[in-house]
């Protein structure tokens, strides 16, 4: 067996020191969504339990991914994979949800009782917009309540959105009916 030579540790090295760069820079910018971002409440339809017999994850269908197309305010029509901003309007209160006001393609900075969130257009319907937040995919840890359900329940859901623009699940609240 050939003993490594020095450039081959150096660079080793240099490979376990950018994975680990890689890992706290991830661990700090879902910190830093967390303490800095605003935090909003987005409300979803009811969850389907089934998948969590085979894996550990749930699919969230966010009320706001389904919206009017008379909220795009773009110059061109919208197209599908476009990128877009969604101008939510927040109410004051802790538990308040948000609600859709307009989507545009460009990024704008939100007034006060407001909030921007970046989504993607999968659809384009004769009178709606279905689009997609990457927030789908909810993680549903082995303590869950939602572990311990038969039916499918509504939940919300509070979603921090960092300044720059990233956003991350924070709670999910099971909603009785």
């Amino acid at each position: 067996m050939r003993r490594p030579t020095p450039s081959h540790r150096l660079l080793l090295r240099l490979l376990v020191a950018a994975q680990v760069l890689y890992v706290l820079g991830v661990a700090g910018a879902g910190y830093a969504t967390t303490a800095y971002g605003q935090h909003i409440w987005l409300a979803t339809a009811p969850v389907d339990l089934h998948g969590l017999q085979y894996e550990s994850f749930v699919r969230l269908r966010y009320t706001v991914a389904e919206v009017p197309l008379a909220a795009w305010r773009g110059p061109t029509p919208p197209q599908r994979r476009q990128a877009v901003y969604v101008l939510l309007a927040t109410a004051p209160g802790p538990d308040s949800l948000a609600t859709p006001t307009g989507i545009y393609d460009h990024e704008l900075k939100p007034a006060a009782g407001q909030a921007v969130l970046r989504g993607w257009v999968t659809e384009v319907y004769n009178h709606t917009l279905s689009l997609r937040y990457n927030l789908e995919r909810y993680y549903v840890p082995g303590d869950s309540p939602l572990r311990l359900g038969k039916t499918s329940p509504a939940v919300r859901v509070r979603v921090s959105i960092a300044p720059w623009g990233q956003a991350r699940i924070e709670e999910v609240r099971l909603l009785r009916r």
